[in-house]
């Protein structure tokens, strides 16, 4: 054999040896970097902005790994309809069971969902509040006051919006839970509030903008978040949190099918978790969200103020019995619509 053949066989093994090493070095890093999806609505961005960065942070430390996390948002019934149709995500973070129920339903989250994080998978609270032009000209102080004759009473659709949802359920369960009135007296209170109601807009930004951008309505019902939110990014808004609210009760899964087969459910069970923790709670807290968390819900006592009748959609019978008795074609909403 040639001193040249010889040279280039050496040579040849060098640069495969290099290759091999370079391989085995890349595969390394692929073993070593996760990614998945949250899938979310559009107000809890800015606590997920600040949320994500510790948890990988985190994970790094303990397991050596770097994990990408890639958020989507938009409105909550949207996204659960999205995940549904084939969007890969690994964790809903969504702003009514409903939503999260839609998804179990379709077969992508195993049933029991609830029973695998604490506090029975509800990671933020809120509570439905109502907006008033500055001063309150009208002297709007509670529920009752919506129904007085000459009020313009701004909110969105509950067949359409999700969230409008927690605003009728709140008005019904304020007679029914809190006042103890029977169904028909409920039927003629909340009736004559949605008569008071000049437009239903589709969602809650749509009846947001009606309020604020259009100047309509003496009055917007609306959510704490939302609020608190805007007085942060400098709109002093001017609003009530009134004696008796339902407990807005907001969720997080994972999704069951799609970290099987993406391999990602440790490091999606892992992120529920950490949701769960005092770090994560005060940055929903920061941007006027309820913590869950004993530790920091007393922290931030201050901000929100108790609800001395407060009252849950499980009072009412729960999602499912509620969608049906309320929302459902020809079911009460539709009898309030017929009335209008």
């Amino acid at each position: 054999m040639s001193w040249t053949y010889r040279s280039l066989l050496a040579a040849t093994a060098v640069v495969m040896g290099l290759a091999l090493g370079q391989c085995l070095t890349a595969c390394t890093q692929v073993q070593n970097r996760l990614r998945f999806t949250l899938v979310s609505y559009a107000v809890t961005r800015a606590a997920y902005n600040n949320i994500i960065p510790q948890f990988v942070e985190e994970w790094k430390a303990k397991t050596g790994q770097d994990v990408r996390v890639e958020a989507s948002y938009g409105g909550s019934a949207s996204q659960a309809r999205a995940v549904i149709d084939g969007l890969d995500a690994d964790v809903v973070s969504l702003a009514l069971a409903l939503d999260t129920h839609r998804i179990e339903e379709a077969g992508l989250i195993q049933p029991g969902w609830e029973q695998e994080a604490p506090n029975n998978g509800i990671v933020t609270r809120s509570v439905v509040v109502m907006v008033t032009r500055p001063g309150n000209p009208r002297n709007i102080q509670g529920w009752d006051d919506l129904a007085k004759e000459g009020i313009d009473v701004v909110t969105a659709n509950p067949k359409t919006s999700g969230g409008a949802r927690w605003n009728f359920l709140t008005l019904w369960g304020y007679k029914t839970l809190v006042q103890g009135v029977d169904d028909a007296a409920a039927f003629d209170f909340t009736t004559r509030v949605y008569q008071n109601v000049g437009v239903l807009p589709r969602d809650a930004r749509e009846a947001t903008d009606v309020f604020f951008q259009k100047g309509q309505g003496d009055a917007l019902i609306t959510y704490e978040h939302e609020v608190l939110l805007a007085r942060l990014r400098g709109h002093d808004l001017p609003y009530i949190l009134p004696d008796a609210s339902i407990s807005i009760d907001n969720p997080v899964a994972v999704v069951d099918a799609v970290v099987d087969k993406k391999g990602t459910r440790a490091v999606a069970e892992a992120f529920v978790e950490f949701l769960f923790s005092p770090a994560a709670q005060r940055e929903f807290a920061k941007v006027g969200f309820r913590p869950v968390n004993p530790e920091v819900a007393a922290e931030f006592a201050s901000q929100y103020p108790a609800v001395a009748n407060l009252f849950t959609v499980e009072d009412l019978g729960g999602w499912h019995a509620v969608q049906k008795r309320f929302f459902a074609d020809q079911a009460i909403f539709d009898k309030i619509q017929a009335q209008l």
